[in-house]
């Protein structure tokens, strides 16, 4: 779409090039625009224009997202149209704030008396009629606004007002008529908004304006900005059309309980969820919420309040038809209003009701899964069920259940909310099956899934690695008597042991550090042989080692290198008898009945015989465990240098290190890190930002296994005292992800041996992961990218989690946060609202709700989000912050 030259001129080209489209070549080619100054350029020579041209912009910007919602609505489904359609009409009245706030601004500079005010508003017009990166259509958000000031600027009979009243009056006329020329779309999209236009003119190329328009805004981030995700599709377990909840992990179960709400017993049911804080599913019958009357009025009841606070609480609440009839006899009408008319009253209570649901008596036709499929909603059966509406005895409904799942070993349990004596039964049946080891799971928005693995459950195991103890030895020297004196490696190491002890949860009891005068040559060998050695560990145990200080190299009179790791006390005159050889290392490693051992060197030298590097089999997880490995990574070769100009204190080899153990170095996205990996991803980032040539392989009597780390679930909530990373670290961060990115990710990986050569590591491919630990992962992936500060990036992965699991409080709070950071305190507070709506109890959401609600001015909402916070938690770390903004308050 060609931009305009001068607006008060524009009309004649208009009209030409409006004539030239309509009967010619449709790629032709208007004249070029001469260039005018932008916004940011016209604000930058006129200050005092600068608030207006801000608050412009903020208009012209919600303007388009109303265009990119609703352009092509005709190809969206229902629901999304209904979703637009809400969401655009956010933006509509926020534009009418907008529109105020930009016409009491006109107030206070015509109130003025600076000479220069008239000049200021001719800025804004300037920007207004010739703004280079504004399209045709663009000015159209501006019409009201000019409308606005061609009146007030009316009332003053000053010369520079006439003239400026004029001006106005000849930009309102342009503006008609390319309101004209835009008829057609423009009232398909804001009829809905405002009064509707019928005259039809000649029209420019409306598409060219999308079409540039989605290349500066995206559906799903307008949406997004408004507090929407939309999940993707429900996942088709079982059949495509049912669950039954035979597809659910082994030792899974979902509570679910029909007939409700009930004016007692669903409240006692759901104290008993409480009190052993496990998830239920509530399907209803929509008679005892309401009633809609023919012509679509909803009238809810007052036990509509009961299916409110489930909603609010967390619990999914479904559909179980609106008079709990035979539906497979239902068809027509008749079946439609069982179904729909129940999903009304069900919205009214929350439009966030759970979009499931339950055949009565699961009796049901082909018709009556094609209307779910129209509406959006998924038919939850059952294998397991409890016949609690026919035995009245606990005891017998108790054991029923128990011997089902035992059977079954999963599924989906059928309660009623509507009889005592599932009451009764439900605190015996949760004991048997928490003993048993079982999970139960709740709906995400998606699919069933278990938010929180139980204390002591088999999920707590590490059954991909299956290791019984870690050990690790942690050396780090500095302070050399003899040998040049270190700056990081002492800090290195520290960082290291911390790393190990906290993120992957080695005991500290079962990590050895050793640090500057601690690290001779006796103590170091001594670390090995009284701790490790021998049958000091299991053979189901894994043993890390790293080590951070000088390494030197020997030509032995063979002709071969020996390379060396020197401890505190050496002296370089006597290193060969004095230090550490890797010949002694490798006796060490034979020495373990560990499994799984890795070295780590942030030393150079060379001089190691190294084997064959770790397997490439998708299946090499299941025979790792029985396979030994003796793994190494050293940070360069002999006649190199340890870089020693990290960030943070660390050396570049320790610092990648540090990055790929905190989840960059799963470069699978299977949730863990061998030791393939981690060399897969430190060798090449460290060689791409430093003169180091890091080297990788296994030692010899190494069977081919893997040392593995699994990455834990990240459960850190952004907050503001989410540390990130210094500017240095950032700027390495990047360089390094360059790196990686410049590589094909499916190709092997060459790096270095120590004998010189050169071998390929390649990475295991992923088996399947769940819904849930795909959106874990994503959730992961936004907390890295805040922490570099990358806040775009990190939102679209927050999102990503969400879109996987709707029920995530914990990435709708980090994308809240994301949010704050960026200063867009409206659409932070959005999601924070939505987060507590998942988890109520959340505090830290509470106290970051209060930092948005402040910044955006509603003082009564951030009092109330202070005062709850310090209500959850009085003692927090943030209650002195709380009560400071209080007392501003």
């Amino acid at each position: 779409m060609p931009r305009a030259p001068s607006f008060r001129l524009f009309l004649p080209s208009l009209l030409l090039t409006l004539l030239v489209a309509g009967c010619g070549d449709k790629d032709a080619q208007a004249p070029a625009a001469v260039t005018q100054p932008s916004a940011q350029a016209a604000a930058a020579a006129d200050p005092a224009a600068a608030p207006l041209l801000g608050a412009l912009q903020k208009q012209l910007d919600g303007y388009r997202r109303i265009i990119v919602l609703l352009a092509d609505e005709e190809q969206q489904s229902a629901a999304d149209r209904t979703t637009s359609t809400r969401i655009g009409q956010q933006l509509f009245h926020d534009g009418l704030e907008q529109r105020g706030a930009i016409a009491t601004q006109f107030d206070t500079l015509l109130r003025g008396t600076s000479p220069q005010r008239f000049a200021t508003l001719g800025t804004v017009l300037d920007y207004i009629e010739s703004a280079p990166e504004l399209f045709d259509a663009d000015r159209l958000a501006f019409r009201e606004v000019l409308r606005d000031l061609h009146e007030r600027i009316g009332a003053d009979s000053s010369l520079p007002a006439v003239k400026l009243h004029q001006r106005i009056g000849e930009d309102l006329e342009a503006l008609d008529e390319i309101e004209r020329n835009y008829n057609q779309e423009l009232t398909r999209i804001f009829s809905r908004f405002e009064r509707t236009r019928a005259i039809e003119l000649k029209r420019e190329k409306w598409d060219d304006y999308i079409a540039h328009l989605h290349n500066e805004y995206s559906r799903e981030a307008i949406l997004r900005d408004y507090g929407v995700i939309e999940p993707y599709p429900m996942s088709m377990k079982d059949s495509d059309r049912e669950i039954f909840g035979r597809d659910l992990p082994p030792k899974t179960v979902v509570l679910t309980f029909d007939d409700g709400p009930h004016k007692a017993y669903t409240d006692e049911v759901v104290a008993i969820l409480k009190r052993y804080d496990v998830p239920g599913v509530f399907f209803e019958v929509g008679r005892n919420l309401g009633k809609v009357d023919p012509d679509g009025k909803v009238s809810l009841g007052p036990m509509a309040k009961i299916s409110r606070n489930l909603m609010e609480e967390g619990y999914a609440v479904g559909n179980h038809s609106l008079t709990h009839a035979q539906l497979s006899r239902t068809t027509g009408d008749a079946l439609r209003q069982q179904v729909l008319d129940t999903d009304t009253l069900l919205k009214d209570v929350d439009s966030k009701r759970a979009p499931l649901f339950r055949f009565p008596y699961g009796a049901r036709n082909a018709e009556g899964l094609q209307l779910l499929n129209e509406a959006g909603l998924k038919s939850i059966m059952w294998n397991i069920d409890s016949m609690d509406w026919a035995d009245p005895v606990p005891e017998s409904i108790v054991q029923r259940v128990l011997d089902q799942v035992n059977k079954e070993q999963r599924g989906i349990i059928l309660f009623h909310d509507i009889h005592d004596r599932a009451v009764k039964a439900l605190p015996q049946i949760l004991d048997r099956l928490i003993a048993d080891g079982y999970q139960f799971a709740g709906w995400n928005g998606r699919d069933f899934s278990v938010a929180r693995p139980r204390k002591g459950s088999d999920r707590d195991a590490t059954v991909t690695t299956a290791y019984e103890k870690s050990w690790a030895i942690v050396v780090g020297i500095d302070n050399y008597a003899k040998w040049p004196k270190l700056e990081y490696a002492s800090h290195d190491a520290q960082a290291v042991a911390d790393t190990l002890t906290g993120q992957f949860g080695f005991p500290s009891s079962q990590v050895i550090v050793l640090k500057n005068e601690q690290a001779t040559r006796n103590n170091i060998l001594a670390a090995f042989h009284d701790r490790l050695s021998d049958d000091r560990t299991g053979r189901n145990d894994r043993v890390f080692v790293f080590f951070a200080g000088h390494g030197a190299t020997r030509q032995l009179a063979s002709g071969r290198d020996l390379g060396y790791i020197i401890p505190v006390d050496s002296d370089p005159k006597e290193f060969a008898t004095d230090a550490i050889a890797m010949t002694d290392i490798q006796n060490i490693a034979e020495s373990m009945q560990a499994k799984h051992v890795m070295f780590v060197m942030d030393a150079c030298y060379s001089g190691l015989g190294l084997t064959r590097g770790g397997p490439s089999s998708s299946s090499f997880l299941r025979e790792n465990a029985r396979r030994s490995a003796r793994q190494m990574l050293t940070a360069g070769g002999a006649d190199q240098q340890v870089a020693d100009a990290g960030p943070n204190g660390h050396s570049v080899f320790t610092w990648v290190l540090l990055q790929a153990l905190a989840g960059k170095g799963d470069l699978n996205g299977d949730g863990l890190i061998t030791g393939t990996e981690l060399a897969a991803y430190v060798a090449p980032a460290v060689s791409a930002v430093s003169q180091q040539t890091p080297a990788f392989g296994s030692l010899p009597g190494s069977q081919g296994g893997e040392f593995v780390f699994q990455v834990p679930d990240s459960q850190e909530y952004l907050n503001a005292d989410t540390r990130q990373l210094t500017a240095d670290a950032i700027a390495l961060n990047n360089k390094v992800d360059a790196a990686q990115d410049a590589k094909n990710s499916e190709a092997p990986v060459t790096v270095a041996d120590l004998q010189g050569g050169k071998a390929k590591l390649v990475v295991p491919t992923a088996g399947p992961a769940s819904d849930r630990q795909r959106s874990q992962q994503a959730n992961d992936r936004g907390l890295q990218l805040y922490r570099e500060k990358r806040y775009d990036e990190a939102a679209v992965q927050f999102a990503e989690a969400l879109k996987l699991r709707p029920d995530f409080a914990q990435a709708a709070n980090n994308l809240g946060f994301v949010y704050y950071r960026q200063q867009r305190y409206a659409e932070a507070a959005r999601w924070l609202e939505n987060t507590l709506k998942i988890d109520p109890s959340r505090a830290v959401a509470h106290l970051n709700l209060g930092d948005a609600y402040f910044h955006v001015g509603d003082k009564a909402k951030a009092k109330q989000a202070y005062t709850t916070y310090l209500a959850l938690q009085p003692q927090g770390s943030g209650a002195a912050q709380a009560r400071a903004q209080l007392e501003k308050l």
